[in-house]
Formats: structure tokens, C-alpha cells, sequence
């Protein structure tokens, strides 16, 4: 069974960071792009990062950049997504997603297994 866990949400004061973390399991995704996409209440799920297989290139939305940073550890099928100086509007649900094409997507379209998602909440 293939799964995506992501873990490492929480409640954070505006100007914290958080890291979250995705282990994927059931097979191997060292050769997927990977991303994180946010949905916030009231909001269509939306594009913040994805790196690509082997981490050398990244893209970010222009709301995060500067902010967060995608990495990825391909030993541990795990992918990360460290969050500094955060603010009130980056509240919502984080997903990580793996496009099996292994290729950088913006749009969720184009990633095929997705996780239940770890909620982000910044008080001001």
C-alpha cells in the first residue's frame, strides 16, 4: 500500500518556523518529483514547493520564496519542508504529493499519490 504521511504541523506564533516531514512507504520514490501543496479554509489547494528527484532543482511559489526551503533525503523516502518566518496567511492544511513523472508540476493535476495532509495554524 503506498502512503505519504506528513507530520510536524502545529500551532506557531508569526515570525516561528516549523519543518514538516513526508515519509512515503509502499514503494520506492526516489525517482518522483515530490511537492507540497496548502489548502486553506474556504481556499482551493494551492502550490508552495517541489523539488526533483535527485534535489538539485526546486521551485517555489512566490508567496513562500525566500521563506521555505524543500529538501529531500532519498535514503529515508522522506521529503521536508522547513518553514521560517511564518505568517498568519500561510495557515492551512500542508500535503506532499509525488508526481511519478519526475518532473516539476505547479499543478495538482499532475501528482499521483497524494498524503492526508498535517494542519499549519500561524496566530499573529
Amino acid at each position: 500500500q503506498v502512503q505519504l504521511v506528513e507530520s510536524g504541523g502545529g500551532l506557531v506564533q508569526a515570525g516561528d518556523s516549523l519543518r514538516l516531514s513526508c515519509a512515503a512507504s509502499g514503494r520506492t520514490f526516489s525517482r518522483d518529483a515530490m511537492g507540497w501543496f496548502r489548502q486553506a479554509p474556504g481556499k482551493e489547494r494551492e502550490f508552495v514547493a517541489a523539488i526533483t528527484w535527485s534535489g538539485i532543482t526546486t521551485y517555489y511559489a512566490d508567496s513562500v520564496k525566500g521563506r521555505f526551503t524543500i529538501s529531500r533525503d532519498n535514503a529515508k523516502n522522506t521529503v521536508y519542508l522547513l518553514m521560517n518566518n511564518l505568517k498568519p496567511e500561510d495557515t492551512a492544511v500542508y500535503y506532499c504529493a509525488a508526481d511519478t513523472d519526475s518532473t516539476i508540476a505547479t499543478q495538482d493535476v499532475f501528482y499521483d499519490y497524494w498524503g492526508q495532509g498535517t494542519q499549519v495554524t500561524v496566530s499573529s
